[in-house]
């Protein structure tokens, strides 16, 4: 059994009082459950509340949204996969659209992230995606597997199979038009089919997929067969909402 990803990435909101807050009310509403994980993306200032908030709870983890790849130095305003898990995150997100489309991170640079994530011990989260010039163009499939290609660049089969990838469409990341199920699957079978080629034989790797996930939509997402979970934006900031995505069944699993 694939366990699900239920990844909530909430991007610049909730300071530490509100990020544990909300932490700890899922939590006391949630129980653990063997076929799902939680993963929650703070700002950075509020990943010491959230680790908090999660102690003693091994079904939910924290990760940031943003590392550099230097370990240390003269950076003034980042942070660094070692500091990130000194102060307790597990994960690392990587490429995120917001990332490679506001700040101009290319994939060379996601490749240097990707790296130094695991090099810290940490997980990383890659997420590739088209823009909507680049789908109506036809183009979606060409633009990913670029995206995979430098962001898992220099990485042997067994660090590979350590990264999970997200699949967000730009043009469905908090604009309430998400990709159907179908669109969805097609794209994580081109991701799976790349990655069967750069993994260990038989190996699973994990793809979410993101970009306007909702309670209403999420049933219809984790029935595919090619989507091991789910990363999570604007569904994700309020505990009404998420308990519903996270406690959804997921069927024939």
């Amino acid at each position: 059994m694939t366990r699900a990803i239920f990844a909530a990435n909430w991007k610049l909101n909730h300071g530490p009082a509100a990020a544990g807050a909300l932490v700890r009310e899922v939590l006391a509403r949630f129980q653990p459950r063997a076929d799902r994980e939680q993963i929650f993306f703070p700002p950075a200032l509020s990943l010491g509340a959230v680790v908090e908030a999660l102690a003693g709870r091994r079904d939910a983890a924290a990760g940031v949204q943003h590392v550099y790849w230097e370990p240390k130095g003269a950076f003034t305003g980042e942070i660094s996969a070692p500091l990130a898990a000194e102060a307790g995150a597990t994960w690392a997100l990587v490429g995120h659209s917001e990332r490679r489309h506001k700040f101009g991170e290319t994939d060379e640079e996601t490749g240097r992230k990707v790296r130094a994530v695991l090099a810290a011990g940490l997980a990383p989260m890659l997420c590739v995606g088209e823009l909507l010039e680049e789908r109506r163009a036809g183009r979606t499939e060409e633009v990913v597997l670029r995206q995979l290609t430098g962001g898992l660049a220099g990485l042997d089969a067994a660090a590979t199979a350590r990264v999970v990838v997200a699949y967000e469409p730009v043009w469905a990341i908090g604009t309430g038009v998400n990709a159907t199920p179908a669109d969805a699957a097609a794209v994580h079978r081109t991701i799976r089919r790349w990655l069967a080629d750069h993994t260990p034989p038989g190996s699973r790797a994990r793809i979410l997929y993101g970009g306007s996930v909702s309670p209403e939509n999420a049933a219809a997402l984790l029935a595919e067969e090619e989507l091991d979970g789910v990363l999570v934006g604007g569904a994700s900031l309020k505990a009404e909402s998420w308990l519903r995505i996270i406690e959804t069944a997921r069927p024939g699993r």
